[in-house]
């Protein structure tokens, strides 16, 4: 079965320069002009990923962006905006989008976004053959994607969920920012470790009973994270 994927962006040379480049990659591509239009596709069919561009008509990006976390928040996107500030960045990544490309962007640089964000999806699904981790409070069911605190089920996006495995993983070691961005990203980031940043404060907000003492993902400073329970 096709990996399928939605294009989502108002400008149709974007879009069929898109399409064109990741149909030559081996991908099944939808293609959506607006917001509503984009909502209404996920509603009807599956899709693998999504490239969603901020500034849409009808219904922007960062709207379309939440309804679809709200609905599935492990489905993959990537966001495609021609703003670049690093507020923009962190909004993007904030309400939940797994990556961040600004125009105008290299169509190589992309594709190998693109792969790679799903190579790490399927590498995940493989390597966690029903293995459930407890800490604390907090039961992990690697195989699911799924996390309880207290038994209750958390809302997790993909990224948080791989962000929590990779550190679970090597429990009390200290990783750095550059290498959770290799083993979480999978690619070279351009050494933008501040998305690290935002989503262990993201991820902190969920697992933490007080996000600003926490118990389970721990800073050291200068360094990077580290799981440890005290």
């Amino acid at each position: 079965m096709s990996i399928k994927i939605l294009v989502v962006d108002d400008e149709p040379s974007i879009v069929e320069l898109l399409k064109y480049n990741l149909e030559n990659s081996g991908y099944e591509i939808k293609e959506a002009y607006d917001g509503v239009e984009a909502l209404n596709m996920v509603s009807e069919e599956r899709f693998d990923l999504i490239i969603l561009d901020l500034m849409l008509p009808k219904i922007d990006g960062i709207e379309v962006c939440k309804r679809l976390k709200r609905e599935d928040s492990h489905i993959p996107i990537i966001m495609l905006t021609a703003k670049s500030s690093e507020a923009d960045k962190v909004l993007g990544l904030n309400i939940g989008a797994d990556d961040y490309i600004t125009k105008p962007f290299s169509i190589k640089e992309l594709i190998a976004r693109v792969n790679a964000l799903l190579r790490r999806i399927g590498e995940t699904e493989k390597q966690n053959g029903g293995v459930i981790i407890n800490l604390g409070n907090l039961r992990v069911d690697l195989e699911r994607h799924e996390v309880e605190k207290n038994g209750e089920l958390l809302d997790l996006t993909l990224k948080e969920f791989e962000l929590l495995r990779i550190l679970l993983e090597n429990k009390g070691k200290v990783l750095s920012r550059n290498i959770l961005l290799d083993k979480v990203w999978g690619y070279d980031f351009y050494g933008e470790t501040r998305t690290v940043d935002v989503h262990v404060r993201n991820l902190r907000k969920k697992i933490e009973d007080d996000d600003r003492n926490p118990q389970y993902i721990e800073t050291v400073r200068g360094v990077g994270y580290r799981i440890g329970l005290r």
